[in-house]
């Protein structure tokens, strides 16, 4: 067991809870989020299953709206990622188009064409069903951008390190193509099982959440 896995699990789970639908008022303009999902238990509670932030200033409601409501996988790697698990728990059909980025012109042009856009748009409704219905978060404020990236980065890092925070048999992660979000048991491919908090560190982490 990874002691500070524990702790951040401890600390988390005594904040208060956002449920969809979500006041966006009750959420900092910056600041990082902390997910659990319906099912999925660890250190006596509900299990932590993706840590995240956003770069841009005063963005972490335009953040969380993307995930929650927006249906543009585009715009979303979570969604994208709650997609595929989706798609391929249900055979694996349209994940191939599911895959392809319209964000740009370029790649409009290129693949547009290529994708049944009923289809994607029914998808985009079931990964938001799925969201709303099984996630739940916690906020807390930090304005500082690069302070934003090292503390989610460090987070996710002790949360991923740690071997008891593993999936339920019922994880729809563990349907996911990426090999990442099956091992980790975490919606996430990047930052896992790197530097974790200083003791420091995870002090300056406790003043942010009073």
């Amino acid at each position: 067991m990874n002691p500070q896995c524990e702790k951040l699990h401890k600390l988390f789970s005594n904040m208060k809870r956002h449920f969809f639908p979500f006041n966006e008022n009750e959420i900092p303009l910056d600041g990082i989020y902390i997910l659990f999902e319906k099912g999925e238990k660890s250190h006596g509670g509900d299990r932590i299953v993706r840590i995240g932030t956003h770069t841009g200033k005063d963005q972490l409601r335009s953040r969380l709206k993307q995930h929650f409501i927006m249906e543009n996988k585009d715009r979303s790697i979570f969604r994208k990622n709650i997609g595929r698990a989706l798609l391929k728990k249900s055979g694996g059909l349209f994940l191939e188009q599911w895959e392809f980025d319209l964000t740009s012109r370029t790649n409009k042009e290129k693949y547009l064409s290529k994708i049944n856009l009923e289809k994607q748009k029914e998808i985009e409704k079931k990964v938001t069903l799925f969201i709303q219905d099984n996630f739940s978060f916690v906020v807390f404020e930090i304005k500082d951008k690069q302070k934003r990236l090292e503390f989610e980065s460090k987070i996710i890092s002790a949360i991923s390190s740690c071997k008891e925070c593993s999936a339920s048999k019922n994880w729809l992660g563990l349907c996911s193509p990426k090999e990442k979000i099956r091992e980790s048991g975490l919606w996430l491919v990047n930052e896992l099982y790197k530097k974790q908090l200083s003791e420091s560190e995870f002090e300056e982490l406790k003043s942010y959440l009073k």
